[in-house]
């Protein structure tokens, strides 16, 4: 993986597949390449590192009105030049995203056929592979269904090839692909943000696709080459949701949009009405069990959802990550529901889960953004997410999204369920309605958050602690920090200090106390005061006052219903972890080795 291009149509090809790449750049990568057909010959350009140096290299002005392009995030072979995309052998070039699991073998197959690899990718064998059946039957989409048979594990793929100048072949299995049409010629992309420059119409291709596109026609093929028909797409966002309009960063534009993205997703699922909640969430009443299923950030929504809802309606909820969820043993009856969690509803382990859990005859529910994407369609129920674009790797709005339909299933949920009366229901809804308003004081207190960050970003590790729901809130706080500032940040749960990790304390050393939790606060602040009495340099969340100075910093947020303040509790950690990595001139957008969407295990 990470981003894939291709253009074909009326315009010189070089300049949009860049403009391209470009747009996909939050995706996170270390390479890029171009493969272009001129004069019926594959010219391929790549460079290891950022797009700029690709940009050096390349003739924007070359004689060509088809090219497919890469930026590539290692997975076969260190980063570097040998191992960019695109690949070629023979007449063809391929840019893949996902992970061929059996290359190795087709590897050695072709090797004893004659074949010698430059690169230690498995993208290289799938060239090398076309190349070898083309020599037997000169077709080149019989060709690429021939290969495709062979293929196990993900992958999305843009070939070319030099006999057929005129044409860009697409094959899809469980990695993200998109055909785009556009009044000068047609698209390929592993992401819509690709295309808005020159389309909002767009396919989606369903695994085992293969399309063959040209300047003015689109044909797509299922695995046994019957032509198939697909409903084009309109995307309804701006493209300036693509941009940072002004802003420093992404991640700081993305913090800055909570409001609206709160606003946006109460409004799609909810009118004030109790009617409005059992109209979208209705079908949830029959589920007697619950497990939230996830990866990183939407893990972490899991995880505070599991604690609202056993909280508030009296169901059972267990969170797993989903790299591990698959390959366990899963104790499921007739009334059992599984969640997927995706910002963008290709997150590949994720996706595993869901056919995991789909082929065991559980149903499933997906919470995802992206409208189309793999978990939505093959999902039993889906509930989208409103956060719109976003292009930063480090999760802010979609995060704050997801909790968002977590806080009104757990409503739902604890309503029918006699858990939440009627009267603190109405209480609820009022705080929803201050709800887009507090969210905004909290990003517009940023300055005294970002003063905090001046005092500690020169750590070398920071600790979280929290118990319950603050120990949920301590898991995403500290996550945000270590993946955009490389700071050694660990959560813990505050009452397991005592048994070991109190040892890692010593002068100075940045804790970060969260405690909304009435009953438990006084537990916590023990826990504060034993890293405080250690030389700990604590960092107080809670919208309880202390009583006494237990503590360097204090951070005041604004108390609402428990539902609710977790939303809260994050704003002012994402913008902390942010000015750190700022301070240490860290690339906040795309930080190194992570990519925007892990569309492979």
């Amino acid at each position: 993986m990470c981003g894939i291009v291709g253009y074909i149509g009326t315009s010189k090809a070089i300049p949009i597949v860049y403009s391209g790449l470009e747009s996909l750049e939050y995706r996170g990568y270390d390479s890029a390449g171009i493969a272009y057909i001129s004069n019926k010959t594959v010219h391929i350009v790549k460079e290891k590192g950022k797009l700029i140096n690709l940009k050096e290299k390349l003739d924007f002005d070359a004689n060509t009105n088809v090219a497919i392009g890469h930026t590539r995030w290692a997975t076969h072979g260190v980063a570097n030049k040998i191992n960019a995309h695109p690949h070629s052998v023979g007449k063809f070039a391929v840019v893949h995203n996902g992970i061929i699991e059996n290359y190795i073998s087709l590897k050695n197959d072709l090797i004893n056929n004659g074949y010698k690899f430059k690169s230690d990718t498995d993208t290289e064998v799938i060239a090398a592979l076309l190349d070898y059946y083309y020599k037997e039957n000169k077709n080149i989409l019989t060709t690429i269904n021939k290969a495709a048979k062979l293929l196990k594990g993900s992958f999305a793929l843009g070939i070319i090839c030099s006999d057929d100048h005129d044409a860009i072949y697409a094959l899809k299995n469980s990695s993200p692909l998109i055909i785009a049409k556009s009044k000068s010629g047609n698209f390929l992309a592993s992401d819509v943000p690709a295309i808005l420059k020159y389309t909002n119409k767009y396919m989606l291709l369903d695994d085992t696709d293969m399309a063959k596109i040209t300047k003015d026609t689109i044909t797509i093929y299922d695995a046994n080459l019957n032509i198939v028909n697909k409903e084009t797409l309109t995307f309804t966002g701006s493209k300036n949701t693509a941009e940072k309009n002004g802003y420093e960063h992404f991640m700081l534009k993305e913090i800055n949009e909570q409001d609206k993205v709160f606003t946006n997703t109460i409004n799609t699922y909810f009118d004030g009405t109790i009617d409005s909640l059992k109209k979208n969430f209705g079908f949830l009443k029959d589920f007697k069990k619950i497990d939230i299923v996830a990866c990183g950030s939407a893990y972490h929504t899991g995880v505070i959802a599991k604690h609202l809802i056993e909280d508030y309606a009296n169901i059972p909820v267990y969170t797993e990550v989903a790299s591990e969820y698959r390959y366990q043993k899963n104790f499921y009856d007739k009334d059992t529901l599984v969640i997927l969690v995706s910002q963008s509803g290709e997150t590949a382990d994720t996706l595993a889960a869901l056919r995991k859990a789909k082929s065991d005859g559980v149903k499933t529910l997906a919470i995802v953004n992206v409208v189309g994407s793999s978990v939505a369609r093959e999902s039993d129920y889906c509930i989208y997410t409103k956060a719109g674009i976003e292009v930063s790797v480090a999760t802010t709005k979609a995060y704050v999204s997801q909790l968002t339909v977590f806080s009104l299933i757990t409503m739902y949920l604890g309503y029918i369920n006699k858990v939440i009366k009627k009267d603190e229901l109405e209480n609820i809804f009022k705080d929803i309605k201050k709800m887009p308003k507090l969210i905004k004081e909290e990003i517009n207190n940023y300055q005294a958050y970002y003063a905090i960050a001046d005092k500690i970003y020169k750590n070398k590790q920071i600790f979280f602690i929290g118990r319950g729901l603050d120990y949920a809130n301590s898991l995403e706080g500290s996550l945000k920090l270590k993946e955009i500032s490389y700071i050694n940040s660990v959560a813990y749960q505050a009452g397991e200090l005592k048994h070991g990790t109190i040892s890692l304390i010593e002068e100075n050393t940045p804790v970060i106390a969260i405690a909304t939790n009435k009953s438990l606060v006084d537990k916590t602040i023990s826990n504060i005061k034993e890293v405080k009495a250690r030389g700990a340099y604590v960092i107080y969340e809670s919208f309880i006052e202390p009583v006494d100075k237990f503590y360097n910093e204090f951070i005041k947020i604004p108390e609402v219903h428990p539902i609710l303040e977790n939303i809260l509790t994050i704003i002012p950690l994402q913008l902390l972890a942010y000015k750190v990595a700022k301070n240490n001139n860290c690339d906040i957008d795309k930080p190194r080795n992570l990519a925007k969407s892990v569309t492979v295990e």
